[in-house]
């Protein structure tokens, strides 16, 4: 379905966005798994069902309207049910989702990751793992809400699945989905060394308000 002119022109530069973040998301998660979308208004460009991810382009890119209405050539992520539950809940512009290895192993021990490293103030402290329930369903929108909101977290590990990052931007999503998979790893290692010891919650706080301004224009 074609998009009203106005809505279309609107809509270009988040689906260039996603398009262009695909390359970010091939090197965290496997094949053709993983999927990204951004808000803009009442609409969703997220990445298309199926679609290889070095063969998207800005026009693969559908967007899908308040009433669930598919604009585009290619059907959306199966996964839209989840970007959707995100967006409904959360004051959120993005959504990262991925099966990047080192957090899928921790989602598959049902395991939560502890803030063990700074950079998991990205994600508000401790990732909480969502209860498992079917890829592409309500049900799986509703269990990382309800595991998000009661951990305040912008992350969240999915049972047996993977992993998924909120942000104001696509920017900010797929920054915490890699900060989430580097301190997964590191995770990882650590336990089969000893007993890693978490930051304190002051400490966190306290790096969450330096990175808020860490950049060419702040620290």
């Amino acid at each position: 379905m074609t998009l009203p002119a106005d809505e279309d022109s609107m809509l270009d530069a988040e689906r260039q966005t996603v398009a262009t973040a695909v390359s970010t998301l091939a090197r965290l998660t496997p094949g053709r798994t993983g999927n990204l979308s951004v808000r803009r208004g009442d609409h969703v460009a997220i990445t298309p069902s199926g679609v290889p991810y070095d063969r998207i382009d800005a026009a693969d890119v559908p967007v899908v309207g308040p009433d669930g209405e598919v604009h585009g050539d290619h059907a959306p992520s199966s996964e839209l049910p989840l970007h959707r539950a995100c967006y409904e809940a959360f004051d959120t512009g993005a959504v990262a989702h991925a099966h990047s290895p080192w957090a899928t192993t921790l989602a598959v021990l049902q395991e939560p990751i502890p803030p063990v490293h700074y950079m998991l103030s990205l994600a508000g402290g401790e990732v909480p793992v969502a209860a498992y329930a079917t890829y592409g369903t309500e049900q799986l929108g509703e269990n990382v809400v309800a595991a998000m909101t009661d951990a305040d977290a912008t992350a969240c590990l999915l049972a047996n699945h993977g992993l998924v990052a909120i942000g104001d931007d696509l920017d900010g999503a797929m920054e915490t989905a890699v900060a989430v998979e580097s301190v997964a790893q590191v995770y990882c290692q650590a336990l089969a060394i000893g007993t890693p010891e978490p930051l304190p919650e002051a400490e966190l706080d306290r790096v969450g308000r330096k990175l808020a301004d860490y950049g060419p224009d702040g620290e």
